[in-house]
């Protein structure tokens, strides 16, 4: 309804062309991400009231590091969100003082395997790809996460997200459901407030390049079955910002034009997994250092996965 409603209100401002593209874009992005992180930030903050973050750290201290990476690649594949909306429950990890290489591979592995783009990518290429794609996309999340993990980098994160007193009771004292709301709120309004401004100015750069590269540029450079297809694909992708879902019409045109399907889904991965808008999101998080090391991690691994199945298939 929102996409209907949004693609009106440009239409009445006069804008077409590459330009409504754009503004569409950029109006219907912002206003579904926003929307995203205040619903998503405060459920999380509510349901934090309700559990004691000790006791979860607890069970957490007590498990593998790497079963809880594999957890959480796991879990990103029944969520539905993009990058920029895993954002939020990747802060509530971190509020939850998950280990930051655990929240990494939710990070990674949410808008890579989320449901949408599985059934979308089973519908056009069928389940033998579907399945390797999954299996890589998993891998890729978990070596990732696991690699950040063991690298020491907790002091790169920057943000201070306040844990919820409510969620570390350990008496009988337990918050009326009005404090609960409350506390909840107030949490959500903080971490908003630090990033809303940056979800506008990445919506922006993906809008750019959304409404003015055309795919058949895209395919000047990165097709074929040159060694460098797949880097050029992958670097072509870093620039731009959208959902794997709607990213993928894109990669079904692309190998259309003659795109190996190997470069394509490295162009799609990094559309989604490794993009500047998220990069520009997160530098309000993370230090720059950090960004830079998961872009490295994560851009090797989708280069491999794309180099794999351009061999394969």
């Amino acid at each position: 309804m929102w996409h209907e409603l949004s693609g009106s209100v440009i239409a009445s401002l006069g804008l077409e062309g590459r330009l409504g593209d754009a503004a569409h874009f950029f109006l219907y992005d912002t206003v579904k991400i926003w929307a995203l992180l205040l619903f998503i930030i405060f459920a999380v903050s509510f349901l934090r009231t309700w559990m004691n973050v000790e006791k979860v750290r607890a069970y957490l201290a007590g498990k593998r590091e790497l079963s809880a990476n594999i957890l959480a690649a796991l879990f990103g594949i029944i969520t539905p969100f993009c990058t920029c909306s895993a954002i939020p429950l990747f802060l509530g990890f971190l509020q939850a003082r998950i280990p930051v290489g655990v929240t990494f591979s939710f990070l990674i592995s949410a808008p890579l395997n989320n449901e949408i783009a599985i059934a979308m990518l089973f519908g056009l290429f069928g389940f033998k790809i579907t399945a390797i794609y999954i299996g890589f996309g998993l891998f890729v999340a978990i070596v990732g996460g696991y690699i950040i993990g063991r690298l020491g980098v907790k002091k790169y994160v920057l943000i201070q997200v306040p844990v919820i007193e409510g969620a570390l009771h350990v008496n009988d004292e337990r918050p009326t459901f009005q404090e609960r709301i409350r506390e909840a709120w107030a949490n959500t309004r903080d971490i908003f407030m630090k990033i809303y401004l940056w979800v506008m100015l990445g919506v922006g750069v993906g809008a750019f390049f959304h409404g003015y590269i055309p795919a058949e540029f895209i395919t000047e450079y990165a097709g074929g079955d040159a060694w460098y297809a797949v880097p050029v694909a992958v670097l072509m992708g870093i620039p731009m910002y959208a959902s794997a879902a709607g990213v993928m019409p894109l990669v079904e045109v692309l190998t259309q034009k003659g795109m190996l399907l190997g470069s394509a889904l490295s162009f799609m991965m990094a559309v989604t997994a490794l993009s500047l808008p998220e990069a520009i999101i997160l530098k309000q998080i993370l230090h720059v250092r950090l960004i830079a090391l998961f872009f490295a991690i994560i851009g090797a691994g989708i280069m491999g996965i794309g180099f794999i199945f351009n061999a394969i298939l």
